[in-house]
């Protein structure tokens, strides 16, 4: 790493005396034949930046890595070849465990020596992630009943399906339930990995990492790549239609009379059942579909803000900045800038 880029960093922000361990953290990412190579790059980079600065700073570096597999070689998804650490005794000293995901992960959830290796590496280890579609890997063990989840947003209604004893949330970039941590589609394992970070050393030092490597530190918003459609879906198969439907036609009028009309239901019956089966309201739901299709909208396309609200049925420029800021924290206006790819 090229030192005078370093020396910009911000490191004089850096605390005086953050929180180094005396000894290196081992943190071991599983890999296996065609597992994401970002899912394993992504995470290893943010906490080998940690190392660069804890040493610019003369202090010890805060963390030994490596990956694993059951194999010395695994060839990633993309076709590049990684060179790997056989599976260590489960009982070896290791501090932070990383499930990677990709592709083979079909494959390596139902490997019965991995994951034999994993439930028992995971309970000698102070906390157990899994990046994206790693999520299977860590639920094929068990490890993961009874726990909120995340994965990559495609991927969450199979894993509901396959899992049932988890919650698996479509929305967040990473959850922490206890000791375990989850995390959304690919790069969100970058973010999973600076929050790791901040945990040990501190946010000043997790922000100087993520200036260099220029991401956020903690990304605005929800999945940015999430869909508000599916995540109704997944909810209940009651309404499955009527969220086709809704989502179909987000410029005509959803009030809870029109929604009960199509669903043909008194509205009474209709806002009682619908909140039973999804756990929000029918006005939420058109919320999140409405700021989903003006996502779309403001990224693919260059139609004013003002012309967008009115396609996505907001009725004003000023109701769509209030929904933009209460789902995405950013306004419209923000996203397109952060997005657009027109």
């Amino acid at each position: 790493m090229d030192k005078a880029i370093l020396a910009c960093q911000a490191l004089a922000d850096m605390p005086k005396n953050p929180r180094f361990p005396p000894n290196p953290a081992a943190v071991e990412i599983v890999a296996f034949p065609g597992v994401q190579l970002l899912d394993v790059a992504g995470p290893m980079q943010v906490f080998a930046t940690a190392n660069d600065y804890a040493v610019r700073k003369g202090h010890p570096k805060p963390y030994s890595l490596r990956v694993v597999a059951g194999r010395r070689e695994v060839t990633a998804s993309a076709g590049l070849t990684l060179a790997s650490s056989l599976l260590p005794p489960p009982r070896a000293a290791i501090d932070t465990l990383i499930i990677a995901g990709g592709p083979g992960v079909r494959d390596a959830s139902t490997n019965p020596k991995l994951i034999r290796w994993i439930k028992a590496r995971a309970s000698h280890a102070r906390r157990v992630t899994s990046v994206c579609t790693g999520a299977f890997l860590l639920a094929a063990t068990g490890l993961l009943d009874g726990r909120r989840v995340a994965t990559h947003w495609t991927e969450c209604e199979t894993l509901a399906r396959r899992f049932p004893k988890i919650r698996v949330e479509p929305d967040p970039i990473f959850i922490r339930d206890g000791a375990v941590w989850t995390s959304a589609g690919v790069t969100a394992g970058i973010d999973l990995a600076l929050a790791l970070v901040e945990e040990d050393l501190g946010q000043v030092l997790a922000l100087a990492v993520a200036r260099h490597l220029v991401v956020f530190r903690k990304r605005p918003g929800g999945q940015a790549q999430f869909s508000a459609a599916l995540s109704l879906q997944l909810t209940d198969e009651k309404f499955g239609a009527l969220h086709e439907w809704m989502a179909n036609h987000v410029d005509r009028d959803l009030s809870l009379p029109a929604l009960a009309r199509q669903a043909h239901m008194s509205e009474r019956n209709f806002s009682r059942r619908y909140a039973e089966a999804t756990g929000t309201t029918p006005a939420r739901a058109v919320e999140k579909l409405r700021v989903e299709a003006a996502r779309m909208m403001l990224t693919d396309t260059k139609l004013p803000v003002k012309r967008v609200a009115q396609r996505c049925g907001f009725g004003s420029e000023e109701t769509m900045r209030r929904s933009f800021l209460r789902q995405l924290s950013a306004t419209p206006q923000d996203y397109r800038a952060r997005f657009s790819t027109v």
